[in-house]
C-alpha cells in the first residue's frame, strides 16, 4: 500500500502492513508482547482518521508541490505588488491550462508541503487576492474546505483548499464521461434520473421514465439500450440540470463542467450492449451501482471485472439504503471491501460519508491511475501496475435523498485523467472519428454519433469513411456538428458528438467504421494477432473456435486461426493467437485493448500485429 494512502485513510492499515511484512531484525517475543497494543492503537487511529483524515498526519505535511499538474501551493497572497499580481495571474492561467479549465489552490501551505496555516485576517486577504486573480483570467473560485492546523501557535491558524474553474466560452466546457454499471434492478437509471432531473424518486421508479428509449423498457423497467444523460456544474460549482425546465442547450451554455452519464444495461441478456458501451464510448470513469438490500449478485462481479480489464477507474455507489437496516448496508459495504482487497483487484476501498471525504476521494481517485499512466509513458522501465489505487464507496438513497449531495460534490471536484499536454498531442494528430451510432433525421439526412479519437474536426471538412466490405474508403463532407444537442463548429480530440453527413447513403455505413483524414492511409485487416489471457472457458480453447471480438468500436465474430507455440488453451493461460474476421475487414491499431466472449467463455488481451489487406489478398 502507498504510504501516503495509508496516512490519509487510516493508520490502522499502515500498522497492518508493517506487521505483515515480518520486519527483519525485530525480536519475535517483543513483537508478540506489543501486538495487542498495536492493534488497539491501530483501531483508535483508524476511528480518528475516519473523522479527520488529514489532521492525524504528524508532522502536518502534504506531498511537495509539482511543476506540472493543476495543484498550486501558496503560503499567503496578502497585498501583492502589481508586478507580483501579474505573475500570479499568469501562473494561474498555466495551472488552469494543465487542468483543462480547473485548478486547485492550497492556501497556507509551503512549496515543500508543510501545512503552516494563516491567521483569520491573512486568510481573508489571501482569498480576496485569489478572487481578483481568477477574475483577471476569466474564472471563478469556490472554497472547498477550511481547517485548522495544530502548529504550536496561540491563535488559530487555518489552511484552505480552493477550486478555481474557468467560465465557459464557445462550448469549451470540461466534459467527463461516466459509464454506469451494475446488476439489473440495482437502481442505475433511477439514480441518474434523480441526479439530472433534480427531483427525488417516489420509490416506484418515476425518476427513470425520462431515460428510457423504448416502450418495452418502460413496461419491464429494464434498460436494454445505451442512453446518455448530462449533469452540468457552473464555474461556482453549482448544479445545472433540468430542474428549472432547462433544455440541453441551456445546460451546455451555462455549464463549465459537464458529466455525461452513459447508462448501460444490467441484465445478462444485454451483456454485448454493455461491453460495446464500455469499449466504444471511451468512458473516463465507471460508476458501479450495487443495491444495498441484495448485495453483490447477478452481473455485478462481471461488470466490475470488465471495467478493470479495460483499465477504467471505478467507484461504487450502494443504492436503496432507505429499504434496509444500517446493519444490512454495512454488510454490503464489507462484502464490497473484501472483493476490492483481493489480489485480482488490489484496490484500497474508501467509504465516503461527508463532503470533506468526497473532496479527498475525488483528488486521490483521479491521481492514482494517472500516476501509473504517466510512469508507463515516460519510463522505459517496467512499472508495477498492481499498485493499489483508491476506490471510493458511496451509500445513498434516490428516494430519501440521503448522501446525494456528497456524490454531487465528488462529481464537481473530479478532475480529468488527461492533462493539457496529452490533449494537445492528440489534437496535433490526423483526424480519426469512431462511428458508434447511425441515424436518419428528417430535413437533415444521415447523422453519425461517436467519439473523435484524435485530431480536430470542423464543419465543411472532407473526410473518408470505411472500411467497406471490400476494404475501401468513401469520401464525404461533414455538414454540421452537434455536442449535447447544441451546435458546435469545432470538435477536439476526446470529445463525443454527432456529425450530419447530408445526403450520404446510410446503407453504406455501419457501427465500427471510422472517419479519417484522406492522407492517413489507415491499416485495414482481415487477420490480426493478439496476446491474450483466457479468463474462463469450460473446456479447451483451440484452433477453429469462434468468438465475438470487441476492440474499441469494432464488434465482430472472429475465428481462431492459430495458437503460437500451443495446441490448446485452458482457463488462466496466456498465448499469442491469430484471429480472422468472418464478415468484413476492420480498421485496428497495434496496442489496442481486446475483449472476446462466446457464451461463458471470456478473455482479454492486446492487439500485437496486423496483417494488412494487401498482404492478405496476395496470400489468398
Amino acid at each position: 500500500m502507498d504510504t501516503r494512502v495509508s496516512e490519509l485513510f487510516g493508520a490502522g492499515s499502515a500498522f497492518k502492513t508493517s506487521s505483515q511484512g515480518g520486519g527483519s531484525g525485530v525480536n519475535n517475543g517483543a513483537g508478540a508482547s506489543t501486538k495487542k497494543a498495536i492493534s488497539k492503537n491501530g483501531k483508535k487511529a483508524k476511528n480518528r482518521s475516519a473523522r479527520h483524515p488529514k489532521l492525524s498526519n504528524n508532522p502536518p505535511y502534504l506531498p511537495p508541490e509539482v511543476e506540472e499538474g493543476n495543484i498550486e501551493y501558496k503560503l499567503k497572497l496578502v497585498n501583492p505588488t502589481q508586478y507580483r499580481f501579474e505573475h500570479l495571474a499568469t501562473q494561474m492561467k498555466w495551472r488552469l491550462q494543465e487542468g483543462r479549465g480547473e485548478a486547485v489552490y492550497q492556501i497556507g501551505v509551503e512549496d515543500n508541503g508543510l501545512l503552516v496555516g494563516l491567521s483569520e485576517a491573512d486568510m481573508r486577504a489571501s482569498l480576496r487576492t485569489l478572487r481578483r486573480m481568477a477574475e483577471k483570467v476569466g474564472a471563478d473560485i469556490t472554497v472547498l474546505r477550511e481547517r485548522e492546523v495544530d502548529y504550536e501557535s496561540e491563535e488559530p491558524r487555518k489552511i484552505a483548499e480552493v477550486l478555481v474553474r474557468k467560465v465557459p466560452d464557445d462550448q469549451q466546457f470540461l466534459d467527463l464521461r461516466v459509464a454506469v454499471l451494475g446488476n439489473v434492478d440495482s437502481g442505475k437509471s433511477t439514480l441518474l434520473g434523480v441526479l439530472t432531473q433534480g427531483e427525488l424518486d417516489n420509490g416506484r421508479g418515476r425518476a427513470r421514465l425520462n431515460l428510457f428509449r423504448h416502450l418495452h423498457e418502460i413496461q419491464t423497467g429494464r434498460t436494454s439500450s445505451i442512453s446518455f444523460e448530462i449533469l452540468g456544474f457552473d464555474s461556482k460549482g453549482e448544479v445545472v440540470n433540468y430542474s428549472e425546465s432547462r433544455t440541453a442547450e441551456e445546460i451546455c451554455e451555462s455549464a463549465s463542467k459537464m458529466i455525461t452519464f452513459i447508462d448501460l444495461a444490467g441484465h445478462h441478456k444485454y451483456l454485448k450492449t454493455t461491453i460495446f458501451g464500455l469499449t466504444s464510448y471511451c468512458p473516463d470513469f465507471a460508476m458501479l451501482v450495487v443495491s444495498a438490500n441484495t448485495g453483490i449478485v447477478g452481473t455485478t462481479r462481471e461488470h466490475l471485472g470488465l471495467a478493470m480489464a479495460l483499465k477504467v477507474p471505478i467507484f461504487i455507489v450502494v443504492s436503496k439504503v432507505d429499504l434496509c437496516t444500517k446493519a444490512t448496508v454495512e454488510r454490503t459495504v464489507r462484502q464490497l471491501e473484501r472483493i476490492l482487497k483481493q489480489p485480482g483487484c488490489n484496490k484500497v476501498p474508501l467509504v465516503v460519508s461527508s463532503t470533506d471525504d468526497a473532496v479527498t476521494a475525488a483528488q486521490q481517485f483521479a491521481q492514482s491511475p494517472r500516476y501509473l499512466t504517466a510512469l508507463n509513458t515516460t519510463s522505459n522501465h517496467p512499472v508495477n501496475n498492481n499498485k493499489p489505487s483508491i476506490t471510493p464507496i458511496f451509500t445513498l438513497s434516490s428516494v430519501s435523498g440521503e448522501n446525494l449531495d456528497v456524490l454531487k460534490v465528488f462529481f464537481n471536484i473530479l478532475p480529468p485523467l488527461s492533462n493539457s499536454k496529452e490533449q494537445e498531442e492528440l489534437m496535433q494528430q490526423l483526424t480519426e472519428f469512431q462511428v458508434d451510432e447511425i441515424y436518419t433525421v428528417p430535413d437533415v439526412g444521415t447523422v453519425v454519433g461517436g467519439t473523435l479519437y484524435s485530431g480536430i474536426c470542423r464543419e465543411g471538412e472532407q473526410l473518408v469513411v470505411g472500411p467497406t466490405d471490400e476494404g475501401q474508403f468513401r469520401e464525404l463532407i461533414v455538414c454540421s456538428i452537434q455536442r449535447n444537442r447544441s451546435a458546435c463548429r469545432v470538435l477536439r480530440a476526446g470529445q463525443a458528438a454527432t456529425l450530419a453527413l447530408g445526403d450520404f447513403d446510410r446503407s453504406l455505413l455501419r457501427k465500427g467504421m471510422v472517419m479519417v483524414s484522406p492522407e492517413m492511409n489507415p491499416t485495414i485487416c482481415w487477420l490480426f494477432e493478439a496476446e491474450i489471457i483466457l479468463l474462463f472457458h469450460a473446456k479447451t480453447f483451440h484452433k477453429g473456435f469462434q468468438v465475438t471480438v470487441h476492440v474499441g468500436n469494432v464488434r465482430q465474430t472472429a475465428t481462431v486461426e492459430a495458437l503460437h507455440g500451443k495446441e490448446e488453451l485452458r482457463t488462466g493461460e496466456k498465448a499469442v493467437v491469430r484471429f480472422k474476421f468472418i464478415k468484413h475487414p476492420e480498421y485496428l491499431k497495434v496496442g489496442a485493448k481486446l475483449l472476446f466472449r462466446h457464451g461463458v467463455t471470456k478473455g482479454i488481451g492486446q492487439v500485437t500485429n496486423l496483417q494488412p489487406l494487401s498482404q492478405y489478398q496476395q496470400h489468398s
